[in-house]
């Protein structure tokens, strides 16, 4: 119940955001320099564009210092207070910032492709807000794991408040399905480094929520997003865990994370409830696997040791 009121507060908050914030405006040529629809004949209607209005370059810096401040939370409030009201508060936030007041903009995912049209492009360059965007994630999950995954990315954010009623998958099918993500960045990679003529953008074009965010998008890819959060109502955040090539690079990094989240060490009572608790599947052998956590916090609620301690202290 206290999970479905949450609910209806980021419904509230989506309300107000898009009323106060995402304004459109049309988008006009400010100069004549190619072809018109008289000239291209045929009937041919010059499609409608719509852009947000700009921002003042300063805002940059706002969103890098929440950025970092939200990661910084995340840690703070899943490896020291273990607190899965404060996860959720900080999810709440994000997905009302990052994702409905910004707009899904700029995001680490669709960086990836910024990234590598950089590196084999050396001529072409990229703003430091991007560039940071892309690595502060990257190096928190060499620090404590997948700390952007937990309450900080909007796309999962908005997956994790959905998801009411979770089943576990097979773990067999779990790792199978988990494969996909790697296959997906490589896929985007290849076409982020094509030639100028070539090139596709494919993360951004395809992102399922995206459209959400923004109030408009193509019906098939909103579609396609509507579908993620009925299947994530069941289904622990089924894009974050198969698809999304970001949660890739985080899943590799973290393997090698410096400390993660752990369970609660000697006192330990091997009852298993953290492992039915876990919907991602990161718990094996009554142990935190770092490339699968993603920062939820719903363990905690259901370990008596976390009990014990928060009433002894």
């Amino acid at each position: 119940m206290a999970e479905r009121g949450l609910l209806f507060l980021v419904a509230a908050m989506i309300l107000a955001s898009t009323v106060c914030t995402t304004a459109q405006v049309q988008y006009q040529r400010e100069v004549d320099v190619v072809p018109g629809e008289e000239d291209i004949g045929g009937g041919y209607k010059t499609p409608s564009v719509q852009r947000p209005r700009p921002r003042a370059s300063w805002w940059g810096a706002v969103d890098v210092c929440l950025l970092m401040t939200a990661l910084g939370l995340s840690s703070w409030i899943v490896l020291r207070q273990r607190s899965r009201k404060g996860f959720v508060a900080l999810t709440i936030f994000c997905l009302w910032y990052f994702g409905f007041h910004r707009q899904g903009c700029v995001c680490p995912i669709g960086a990836i492709q910024n990234a590598a049209v950089v590196l084999t492009h050396p001529a072409l360059t990229i703003p430091l807000v991007v560039i940071l965007f892309f690595l502060l994630p990257l190096v928190l999950a060499l620090l404590f794991g997948r700390v952007f995954c937990g309450g900080v990315c909007p796309l999962g954010a908005i997956q994790e408040l959905v998801l009411l009623k979770p089943l576990q998958v097979p773990r067999t099918l779990d790792r199978t399905l988990g494969l996909l993500k790697y296959i997906y960045l490589c896929i985007a990679v290849y076409f982020a480094v094509q030639p100028a003529a070539h090139r596709d953008f494919i993360i951004c074009r395809f992102d399922p929520f995206v459209g959400m965010f923004r109030f408009n998008g193509p019906a098939g890819i909103l579609m396609f997003g509507g579908a993620l959060l009925i299947l994530g109502i069941f289904v622990g955040r089924p894009y974050c865990r198969y698809l999304c090539p970001y949660g890739a690079l985080l899943s590799i990094l973290s393997r090698v994370t410096w400390r993660g989240v752990t369970l609660r060490g000697n006192k330990e009572r091997d009852c298993g409830l953290c492992v039915t608790a876990c919907p991602y599947g990161a718990i094996e052998n009554m142990r935190v696997v770092p490339s699968s956590c993603l920062f939820c916090a719903r363990c905690f609620n259901v370990c008596p040791a976390e009990a014990d301690e928060e009433n002894s202290g």
